[in-house]
């Protein structure tokens, strides 16, 4: 599913839909509830499931993470990760995500399930997590 699919407002509309329609705010500004349910590949065109969650950071204004939900039947027996935005990219053209992981590497990489969500304002754990996916925590890095 992607941000067209869920697009409740009439944001974005179809690129086929000609040259006069408005597509609205995107891709450089997205309404956090289009993003919800996107597919997340990484670049082996695996997919390695969708966006369950978007968590912000309330203090600097920021996306922090992404929650990816992967593996399970039917949102039974997901796991769920905690993925950095700044792991994320977005593919336009295929309107997805991808994250540059293998899938061997995401199942082995630090998750939760739904009832047992870490702490994430932990430094310790955002430390964690940023060093597995190879980002910094988005405090280090100066707003815009």
């Amino acid at each position: 599913m992607n941000y067209e699919e869920r697009d409740p407002h009439g944001m974005y509309k179809s690129a086929d839909a000609g040259p006069d329609v408005r597509r609205g705010p995107g891709p450089h500004l997205m309404g956090a509830d289009t993003l919800l349910g996107n597919d997340v590949y990484n670049r082996q065109s695996e997919d390695l499931g969708d966006i369950s969650e978007i968590m912000l950071d309330m203090r600097s204004g920021r996306v922090s993470y992404a929650v990816l939900s992967f593996g399970g039947f039917l949102g039974m027996g997901d796991k769920l990760f905690a993925v950095p935005w700044a792991a994320l990219k977005l593919d336009t053209e295929n309107k997805r995500f991808v994250l540059d992981v293998t899938k061997e590497r995401l199942e082995t990489a630090p998750g939760f399930d739904k009832n047992h969500w870490p702490d994430m304002a932990d430094a310790v754990w955002q430390k964690d997590i940023h060093a597995y996916y190879g980002t910094k925590p988005e405090l280090d890095t100066p707003r815009l």
